[in-house]
C-alpha cells in the first residue's frame, strides 16, 4: 500500500484529500501545512508519494519540491494548483513533479493521478 504525504496550508483541503485517499485504500502517512514542514516530514516518513499544494506560506510548493528532489532524486510528487497557475505548473513539472491536479478537486482525478504515479 502506498504511503502518501499530503501538503496544503488549508486544513480542510488536507482533510478532503485524506478522505478521498483513505476511502480508496491508500495510507496517509503524514500531513504538512507548508513547504518547510513538508521537506522535514518527507525525510522522516519517506513516503511513496507527496501531494503538494503550490501556494503556501513560508516555503511554497515549488521550493519544497526542488528541495525534496535534491535530497531524493526518486521522489514522486504530484502538485495541486488553483486555476490560472499555468506558469507555476510548468515550473513544477520542469522541477520534477510527476503530475498536477487542479482545485477544486475531483475525487476521480485525484485517484487517477495517484494510480498513474504509484500504481
Amino acid at each position: 500500500m502506498a504511503k502518501i504525504l499530503i501538503v496544503d496550508d488549508a486544513a480542510f483541503m488536507r482533510m478532503m484529500i485524506k478522505d478521498i485517499l483513505t476511502k480508496n485504500g491508500y495510507e496517509v502517512a503524514g500531513e504538512a501545512e507548508n513547504g518547510a514542514v513538508a521537506v522535514s516530514k518527507y525525510a522522516e516518513i519517506k513516503p511513496d508519494l507527496v501531494l503538494m499544494d503550490i501556494t503556501m506560506p513560508e516555503k511554497d510548493g515549488i521550493q519544497a519540491l526542488k528541495e525534496i528532489k535534491s535530497n531524493d532524486a526518486g521522489a514522486k510528487v504530484i502538485m495541486c494548483s488553483a486555476m490560472g497557475q499555468q506558469a507555476m505548473v510548468i515550473e513544477a513539472i520542469q522541477s520534477g513533479a510527476r503530475d498536477f491536479i487542479v482545485k477544486p478537486f475531483q475525487a476521480d482525478r485525484v485517484l487517477e493521478a495517484v494510480k498513474k504515479v504509484v500504481g
